[in-house]
């Protein structure tokens, strides 16, 4: 097969070029192919984002190791922040820093171990209901129909009440949390999963004779990351929040230390009525910032997910590019 040159190449090329007069289409933003199309596209807010989860879970992660001994009690009770004591102490003299370092850890345990065991009961329920379909789709739809009928904050303060304290650990609650928090997350997997089951890719591998655990797995699992990235993301925020709710009403754990908890003794010591701000600020600050950034990135990955929103972005870049190349 022989190449054609373009006409315009041939020209004489000190001959003047003739402008074209027709108006030229917006550019488009450049698609991305591959696993690189799973990724959410770099901007100022997930930038923002990671810094503000990285920062506290560095801090969580390593914190621990520099500070001293949260339950450690000096002569200073209740004092300011000090070159001694860097965010102050707390009503028995406790390091308000060494708690919230060790808190940080405990509340960032729990959001993880939410993330998963929710993830992993949503994606069984959903995916693999929307799937097979039948019997097992109507028995899983009718589980999480139940479980989104049920008010989430009072089940969940039902069954640690019946929890005794002294079992009442961080894998405690996070249990409780996980087992109330998957059903929202299986509708969407769901649907998702009924709208990709009758693409023509994955009917053709059904007719090649592949199994359907491989189906699902290569064929319809890997589209779904940026969803069960995104239910990730919401369901540590949600967790974190929750945990802390349960232990401000005294239902939280009780043999590990949370920003729920610091918060919880703050209460009980009146350190909003004596103005300790040093210690009830920062572990709500960090749980503001945490589910701040999660909330960042998660607005990301929706870019992913809704086409509206990814569409919306590439056209605003464009008008930006545009409007540079203009002004230039």
């Amino acid at each position: 097969m022989t190449n054609l040159t373009p006409l315009t190449e041939i020209a004489d090329e000190g001959a003047p070029r003739a402008e074209a007069t027709a108006p030229t289409a917006p550019a488009k933003a450049p698609r991305r192919s591959g696993a690189r199309s799973l990724l959410p596209r770099w901007s100022p807010r997930l930038a923002i984002g990671l810094g503000l989860v990285g920062a506290i879970s560095l801090f969580g992660l390593i914190g621990p190791f520099l500070v001293g001994d949260p339950n450690a009690i000096s002569n200073i009770g209740l004092a300011g922040p000090s070159g001694e004591h860097l965010l102050g102490t707390t009503q028995t003299g406790q390091d308000v820093l060494a708690q919230l370092a060790h808190a940080t850890r405990g509340s960032l345990q729990i959001g993880l171990l939410v993330g998963v065991l929710a993830t992993a009961l949503s994606a069984l329920f959903g995916i693999i209901g929307g799937y097979v379909g039948g019997f097992v789709d109507e028995l899983f739809s009718l589980l999480s129909n139940v479980m989104l009928v049920i008010p989430g904050l009072p089940l969940v303060i039902v069954i640690s009440g019946f929890v005794p304290a002294a079992q009442r650990g961080w894998w405690t609650i996070a249990l409780v949390l996980a087992i109330t928090g998957w059903a929202a997350s299986a509708r969407v997997l769901r649907a998702q999963t009924l709208s990709l089951r009758n693409r023509d890719y994955v009917a053709a591998a059904r007719v090649a004779g592949e199994r359907p655990w491989r189906v699902v797995s290569v064929e319809i699992l890997p589209n779904l990351l940026p969803v069960l990235a995104s239910q990730f993301v919401f369901a540590v925020i949600a967790a974190i929040l929750s945990e802390a709710g349960l232990s401000f009403l005294g239902l939280g754990a009780s043999n590990s230390s949370t920003l729920g908890t610091m918060l919880y003794f703050a209460q009980n010591g009146f350190a909003l009525q004596r103005e300790a701000w040093w210690w009830f600020a920062p572990p709500g600050l960090l749980i503001a910032l945490f589910g701040c950034g999660l909330s960042l990135i998660n607005f990301s990955i929706d870019e992913i997910i809704n086409p509206r929103l990814r569409t919306a972005t590439a056209a605003k870049r464009s008008a930006r590019k545009t409007t540079r190349s203009t002004a230039a």
